[in-house]
């Protein structure tokens, strides 16, 4: 892809996106994620139906009449998105890979931040660290963010959702809203989802095909594992074979649902042929009661 075709998509992902941000989410997402808490903002007179909790007694010695305190939200955060650029993520049966689903996310998530004036950052992973942007507000550093999304060629196609929360843990001194995006497609992660999801406010989205939990009945067909690259001929008429696929996609999910809940952690699933506008939407609302 060129840079012409590059800067292209970003446009379109940008204008999608940003749509969604600015009519749907933008709201949604301040109501969902408070600030650290209330900020002294000035003092003035006393009105009729003010709380008298909030009265400014100094000052209201040295004029002679109330003034009470004013309270503001401490409202700046930072958002930092969590991304898998493993293997697996360049899958897709239905309308497009899981890649492009995850971006179109990341995207509208950076968006709403950006609209709310916090700052967003980044981290692509496999079964490393492939890439850290420190977080920055403003549209040019969503901007950059997005055609990394887009463009970015990982070294490893493997997957360690481990290493990806160690290394949150590590960068990120302060509280911040994480966003995990990946179709999960490992386990062992428990300890360092503790450590992290304790610190900060974790959310994992799962995008996921179809075809990850179940395999059609095709006869032979030769399989490329994206994350290993090992290609085996499977032979798909074999019920067991197919209760295996399905068995092991189930154990993984059940593994990604049970891991964040006990951690305290928030979950949205979403394939990629269904909206995850109204996945985004439904949690956001839930979350901001």
């Amino acid at each position: 892809m060129n840079t012409k075709e590059i800067l292209k998509k970003v446009r379109k992902i940008e204008i999608k996106t940003r749509r969604l941000s600015d009519h749907i989410f933008g709201g949604e997402y301040h109501s969902s994620f408070k600030g650290r808490g209330m900020t002294f903002s000035e003092v003035r007179q006393y009105q009729f139906g003010d709380d008298v909790r909030a009265i400014d007694w100094n000052v209201t010695a040295r004029y002679n009449e109330p003034y009470i305190k004013i309270f503001e939200e401490e409202r700046e955060l930072t958002m930092m998105l969590l991304v898998d650029v493993s293997g697996s993520e360049l899958f897709g049966t239905s309308t497009q890979f899981k890649k492009d689903t995850v971006t179109e996310i990341a995207a509208t998530l950076a968006f709403s931040a950006t609209q709310n004036n916090d700052k967003v950052g980044l981290i692509l992973f496999s079964d490393d660290i492939e890439l850290f942007i420190p977080p920055k507000k403003g549209k040019s550093h969503v901007l950059r963010i997005i055609r990394e999304l887009i463009e970015f060629k990982p070294k490893s196609t493997k997957t360690n959702i481990a290493v990806a929360l160690k290394f949150l843990s590590s960068v990120m001194k302060k509280k911040a809203i994480v966003f995990m995006l990946s179709d999960f497609m490992d386990d062992a992660y428990e300890k360092t989802l503790k450590i992290a999801a304790k610190k900060h406010d974790l959310t994992g989205i799962r995008v996921y095909d179809k075809h990850d939990e179940e395999i059609p009945n095709l006869g032979m067909v030769p399989m490329l594992d994206s994350e290993t690259g090992n290609v085996q001929l499977i032979n798909t008429s074999a019920n067991s074979v197919r209760t295996n696929y399905t068995e092991n996609a189930a154990r993984l999910s059940a593994y990604y649902i049970s891991m964040f809940k006990r951690s305290g952690a928030g979950t949205i699933n979403t394939r990629v042929d269904e909206s995850y506008v109204k996945k985004l939407l439904g949690y956001f609302k839930h979350k901001g009661r």
